[in-house]
């Protein structure tokens, strides 16, 4: 099993993704809190599915049809480093 770390940026992420739907209805957002933490964990597991990320170095996990997780990994360990909406262009246009 690998260790999972979660950044700041990442539960900043959460945090930003729950206060906004929760505009709109808390439940759900709630459950979205959730999922993504639940989803996050099971990447202790190298063999829950992931694929490699739109920047090199990095593997994306699809934990909502609306959110992909970015995050590294090394043979011990995954580095959870942020959650995005699908919307959002990533890598950043510089």
């Amino acid at each position: 099993m690998l260790e999972v770390r979660k950044t700041e940026r990442f539960l900043a992420d959460v945090e930003d993704i729950v206060v906004f739907v929760a505009r709109d209805n808390l439940q759900v957002a709630l459950d979205l809190e959730a999922l993504l933490h639940s989803q996050t964990a099971q990447l202790a597991d190298p063999n829950f599915p992931r694929r490699r990320g739109r920047v090199p170095g990095t593997w994306e996990l699809v934990a909502h049809p609306n959110y992909v997780v970015v995050l590294q990994q090394t043979p011990t360990a995954v580095t959870v480093l942020a959650v995005m909406h699908v919307a959002r262009q990533f890598p950043p246009a510089r």
